[in-house]
């Protein structure tokens, strides 16, 4: 069962051949879990999960079963299909794992609260043992989740809604739900979060911000004075102003060329946006390695 800590939105390593690397996007899920993080969700959006087949993601699911660290692993389906949701979470379960990240399916702008509803309505029915966090983006789905609409889910299925991943950020301030986890897509916003009460994060930056977010959390928990949460914002900052996945990439490339690839259509930095964010990252003492370490 998951509970409140920092969390990332795990990268997927891809091979030259286009096929996802599981056992190296395992490695760097144990990694920074052993660098601070209290877990990591497989296939979210920074994963590249809507470019990744479903047979690569259950090749990892069935890797992942009998890994020392599984109870700090989670799942992402990112498919837009229900019925592929249903047999992904199906394939999890089997495996034991029952908690799922799930977003309302893209692409579709005329999305409704009531079809939205009726689409996680559909996967509990189809899969009553699983526990889902519902993910906020509308950026990605072109579907704003209302605290009305998580309210109800969260209220007829207490069992399975059992918290949301806010990366539009309009719920995560204003949503009080009794025992529902609400994460914040940002470690940016992970002070202000939590002393509103929320969870904690799930973000893509923590992939290289483990540490720093991890000391940020504990000393709020242990009610220390905050000594990294500027770094921690300012690093954010930075590579918020690039495309996410593909700056990550960058990041991790610098020490290991294997992480260079992503999957058509994402398209690595430019040449200058590359040097500027890097810069940046220096002039924040948050270089590759040295940014792994702090």
């Amino acid at each position: 069962m998951i509970k409140r800590g920092v969390y990332a939105a795990g990268l997927s390593v891809i091979g030259h051949d286009m096929s996802l690397d599981v056992d190296s996007t395992i490695d760097h899920a144990e990694n920074i879990i052993k660098n601070g993080l209290h877990g990591v969700f497989f296939f979210g959006s920074t994963g590249q999960s809507q470019l990744i087949s479903v047979n690569e993601k259950k090749d990892l699911i069935s890797k992942i079963a009998h890994h020392k660290l599984r109870d700090q692993f989670y799942i992402g389906t990112g498919s837009n299909s229900l019925k592929e949701n249903i047999d992904l979470i199906k394939y999890g379960i089997e495996y034991k794992f029952d908690t799922f990240l799930i977003m309302p399916p893209a692409y579709y702008k005329n999305n409704s609260d009531e079809g939205v509803y009726h689409f996680y309505k559909e996967i509990i029915t189809k899969v009553p043992k699983c526990k889902i966090i519902l993910y906020n983006f509308e950026k990605l789905s072109s579907f704003l989740f209302k605290p009305e609409l998580v309210k109800k889910l969260a209220s007829d299925f207490p069992k399975n809604i059992i918290g949301v991943k806010d990366s539009s950020y309009n719920l995560y301030e204003n949503l009080k739900i009794p025992n529902f986890l609400i994460f914040p897509g940002s470690e940016a916003k992970l002070v202000k979060s939590l002393e509103l009460g929320c969870a904690g994060c799930i973000s893509a930056v923590t992939n290289v911000t483990h540490s720093i977010a991890r000391k940020v959390f504990d000393d709020f928990e242990k009610k220390s004075p905050q000594s990294m949460n500027t770094k921690l914002i300012s690093v954010r900052e930075a590579f918020d102003k690039y495309h996410l996945i593909a700056a990550l990439h960058l990041f991790m490339s610098c020490s290991d060329k294997k992480y260079k690839n992503l999957l058509p259509p994402l398209v690595s930095l430019s040449d200058p946006e590359e040097k500027e964010l890097l810069t940046k990252l220096e002039n924040l003492d948050f270089l590759p390695n040295k940014g792994m370490a702090a």
